[in-house]
């Protein structure tokens, strides 16, 4: 892995009347998202005056701010300063590691995805649960993680039928993507497994379980482990905990 670091040369984009987006780059990657994160830390730890929420993205943050307390041109200004000499390194941050049931009675799509890749049901569990996954942003529904990077040989498109009902804890992998679906909902990635793990609880603070920049490992369990987890979780007696995350060399202008 490459030793050097990347300057951030970001553009700043006026997104409506009370948001600045902060660009680093047009692709999806480890470095850019390094970037993104690396603002964001850098803003929360000397906070500007009438900035009122952060929202990192793939490749952007979005920075929602109050136009009665701070001007466009102002806060632009600021931004361009705080995201001068930023470099690509992921921060430690947390390890989350997520029970993941594959058989096909919560896996609706592990049979077709075997069909697609060549793989066996139990090689695509074993080759999906060794990686270790990147939350690079939250989105589409509450606590809906899009993690990288799904290794190569499960890349595949999203559906061409999407379902109506997606059920909460579903695993799903479309292109470079995995991610686990927060609450039901309609959608159209591949489903190869499900977690008891709540992405998203009301009786929690914060209600998301995972945040950008943290570090997913999915860890097998059979169903009927699954369903014995599952019943917690509903309870709300199952606590998944997260440990720290090891600190990541600069990242390379190739990450993918």
């Amino acid at each position: 892995m490459a030793n050097a670091t990347h300057k951030a040369e970001p553009r700043i984009l006026t997104s409506g009347d009370t948001a600045l987006v902060v660009e680093f780059g047009r692709e999806v990657d480890r470095r850019v998202s390094a970037l993104v994160l690396a603002l964001t830390r850098r803003l929360e730890a000397q906070p500007i005056a009438g900035v009122i929420e952060l929202v990192p993205t793939f490749r952007s943050l979005m920075v929602h701010y109050d136009p009665l307390v701070i001007a466009p041109a102002d806060l632009s200004a600021r931004l361009a300063a705080s995201a001068a000499g930023l470099d690509a390194v992921e921060e430690p941050g947390r390890l989350w590691r997520l029970p993941a049931c594959y058989d096909p009675a919560v896996a609706p799509d592990i049979a077709a995805v075997a069909a697609a890749t060549g793989l066996t049901p139990s090689e695509i569990a074993a080759l999906h649960s060794a990686e270790t996954y990147h939350v690079y942003m939250l989105g589409y529904l509450p606590g809906f993680p899009y993690m990288g990077d799904t290794p190569a040989a499960l890349r595949l498109p999203r559906r061409t039928d999407p379902r109506v009902k997606v059920p909460a804890g579903s695993i799903a992998i479309a292109t470079a993507m995995t991610a686990v679906y927060g609450i039901e909902s309609p959608g159209g990635w591949n489903l190869i497994g499900r977690t008891p793990a709540l992405m998203w609880d009301l009786r929690r603070e914060p209600p998301a379980l995972l945040a950008a920049g943290d570090k997913v490992l999915f860890e097998p369990i059979g169903l009927s482990e699954y369903e014995a987890l599952a019943a917690r979780a509903s309870a709300g007696t199952l606590t998944i905990t997260s440990e720290p995350a090891p600190r990541f060399a600069p990242v390379p202008e190739s990450a993918t």
